[in-house]
């Protein structure tokens, strides 16, 4: 199977799966007596992975760029988000269905919980869907227009859409440049938020909404009640829709998705890839990974290369807890890794990828730029002597990818992989 760049597969039949825990990547803790959480973890289907096959590490986020998983899993994907990377929020468009015009601009409207001027809760307490979905409309009562409308996602992310289309005195003007600076809000955990401000073009324009957003959100009884009530809308992730090459055409296989973080389904529908919904899946600590585990399985048998994102690894080092980054590697390591495993070995020719999109630090409870482990297996990848996957073993690897949309290519390339 080749495609218009000359790219090939290794078979017809081979299958490809890629399994991601978000941010798992880590430093060594105090508490884990100077290990990172992989190392801590009890993970014998991610450390048989390891073993069959090659531990290395790739840099997914450019240094000039921000830290996050739309930059780290475009590159991840085998796109350089140097070239393709327009901003987090229209690939959370795409996911939703939101058809973006060139004029158009999309950004992120997370619901926050500030106390004090510091970010006590950047998912205003995990605020429930239904909850979110009363305020996104009050919202869009009260402040939208036909300029700017306020779609809901899910939980705490949702999103805020300019329509930049012809008005009565002509084309309406771009309100964000390449100088509008804004900060995710998960970034400023714990910490004051007058610092993380939007700031350039368009940042006067953006503080208003957001404190235009307060009264709204306290006024409202559902919310009111609740220990971390929504204080306010937190915007950030402008941009707009990116120019991205179906995956099928640049890498000559079939893609499907299984996530529950609207970013991750946004990617993959901009790919051409399939999204699945999987039933009890989160986005949060406590999702189905059995569940995701059995869905993977299933789309292995329809499609050539299927994707399972988690993110309850990045939820975990979010708000500091080294004891649930280990518990949820061991349920993917139990409920995913092992079963798409065994699935894989059984059916004949494969590839298996294991690999976060960035670190996420438990110590600063946010993104950071740097290398991750990766661990990869299966047909044509000599095994290197790798014994388990974690930081260290991958920092003795012997690949390195110090552009992370290198690594892609290099898992879906025809060629072997020497140890």
């Amino acid at each position: 199977m080749a495609n218009r760049v000359g790219f090939s597969v290794l078979t017809a039949a081979m299958k490809y799966a890629l399994i991601i825990p978000d941010g798992c990547a880590d430093e060594p803790q105090a508490s884990l007596a100077g290990r990172t959480p992989l190392q801590a973890a009890q993970t014998p289907h991610m450390d048989e992975v390891a073993r069959l096959g090659q531990v290395g590490r790739a840099d997914n986020v450019p240094p000039s760029m921000p830290s996050g998983s739309d930059v780290a899993t475009m590159s991840l994907f085998g796109y350089d988000p140097l070239v393709s990377h327009t901003g987090r929020a229209p690939l959370e468009a795409a996911a939703q269905g939101i058809v973006l015009a060139d004029a158009d601009w999309a950004v992120r409207c997370n619901f926050v919980t500030v106390a004090q001027g510091l970010m006590q809760s950047f998912t205003a307490g995990q605020i429930p869907n239904d909850v979110a979905r009363d305020l996104i409309a009050v919202l869009q009562r009260e402040l939208g227009t036909p300029e700017w409308e306020f779609h809901p996602g899910v939980s705490y992310r949702n999103l805020m859409v300019y329509r930049g289309g012809a008005g009565r005195g002509g084309e309406r003007p771009a309100p964000f440049d390449a100088t509008t600076d804004t900060t995710p809000p998960h970034d400023l955990t714990d910490q004051p938020v007058a610092p993380g401000q939007p700031r350039g073009t368009g940042a006067e324009l953006l503080q208003s909404f957001m404190q235009r957003s307060m009264p709204l959100l306290a006024a409202h009884a559902a919310n009111r009640g609740r220990t971390q009530p929504a204080t306010q809308i937190w915007l950030w992730g402008q941009g707009r829709r990116p120019a991205l090459q179906n995956f099928r055409e640049r890498f000559g296989v079939e893609g499907a998705m299984i996530t529950a973080v609207d970013l991750l389904r946004g990617l993959a529908a901009l790919l051409g890839w399939t999204n699945i919904a999987v039933p009890g899946a989160t986005g949060y600590l406590d999702t189905d990974y059995a569940a995701k585990g059995r869905f993977a399985i299933e789309a292995l048998r329809k499609y050539d290369f299927v994707v399972v994102h988690v993110e309850a690894t990045d939820e975990a080092s979010h708000e500091g807890h080294a004891d649930q980054k280990i518990e949820a590697l061991q349920q993917i390591d139990r409920h995913i890794v092992g079963p798409v495993l065994a699935h894989l070995q059984s059916q004949g020719d494969y590839r298996l990828l294991i690999s976060p999109d960035h670190p996420t630090f438990l110590r600063t409870k946010t993104h950071s730029h740097g290398f991750v482990p990766f661990a990869m297996c299966g047909r044509g990848i000599a095994p290197d002597h790798a014994t388990a996957y974690d930081e260290v073993q991958a920092a003795r690897g012997t690949l390195e990818f110090r552009k992370g949309c290198d690594l892609m290519p290099r898992f879906l390339g025809s060629a072997p992989i020497p140890g």
